[in-house]
């Protein structure tokens, strides 16, 4: 049992205490997602910009009821 339980020990330690490995993984970037990601951005900027006019047009109007 005290072999078993040194063994998966010094797996875990030998995970943690290997520094020479080093990933190269490549990196490259889809065009067309970054295009639709602006699209989408641009679209979302759009209708926080309705949203604000329409509650600030919202806000003057209830404004101007109370006060006349």
């Amino acid at each position: 049992m005290k072999n078993i339980s040194s063994s998966v020990k010094t797996k875990i330690l030998s995970s943690y205490l290997n520094t020479n490995t080093t990933k190269n993984l490549p990196k490259s970037t889809n065009v067309n997602v970054l295009l639709n990601r602006v699209k989408t951005n641009e679209k979302n900027e759009g209708r926080k910009k309705i949203y604000f006019s329409a509650a600030a047009s919202a806000g003057l109007f209830l404004f101007g009821l109370i006060i006349f």
